[in-house]
């Protein structure tokens, strides 16, 4: 009878071993899935000017062509970010142009939502976005009106024991 005994306790604890192991290995799993999805979320290079732009600001954009500008075309999470030219009269966007690689420039062409691309104003660098029947957004950016790179404070070092 004792032996039963030992033996339906030492199976019991061997059975509870398995059991913790089990619930140890699946909470490491599952939180270490959770870690990865709380991965920071990669910018897209619209997402990165617009940073810059709302962290340094920018000067007004005058009068003029600018040959110095990323035309940014965004559907969804998605964007595609080319060099280009921009006409800019009484504060607006008239036309603008991307860069091809011969050194010519096509005038940007589609079919707008809402008449999106007329009365472009631009604001801190950045025009205003337009919206084609594609759900395409189109922002304009002058990155040459950036203002200079703000002086962050300096730390001040620990207490010490003195």
């Amino acid at each position: 009878m004792n032996f039963f005994f030992i033996f339906k306790v030492l199976f019991g604890i061997e059975i509870m071993k398995k059991n913790v192991f089990t619930i140890l290995f699946l909470a490491f799993t599952v939180s270490f899935s959770v870690a990865q999805k709380e991965e920071k979320i990669e910018l897209n290079c619209y997402n990165k000017w617009a940073l810059k732009f709302e962290d340094r600001g920018a000067e007004e954009v005058k009068d003029g062509i600018y040959t110095d500008v990323i035309i940014s075309s965004r559907q969804g999470s998605k964007a595609i970010c080319n060099s280009g030219k921009a006409e800019v009269l009484k504060g607006k966007v008239t036309k603008f142009y991307t860069l091809l690689s011969d050194g010519n420039f096509d005038e940007v062409k589609r079919t707008w939502k809402n008449k999106s691309n007329e009365n472009v104003t631009i604001s801190n660098g950045m025009s205003k976005a337009m919206l084609t029947v594609n759900n395409e957004v189109i922002t304009i950016l002058w990155p040459s009106k950036l203002k200079a790179k703000k002086a962050k404070p300096i730390s001040a070092p620990d207490p010490t024991d003195d």
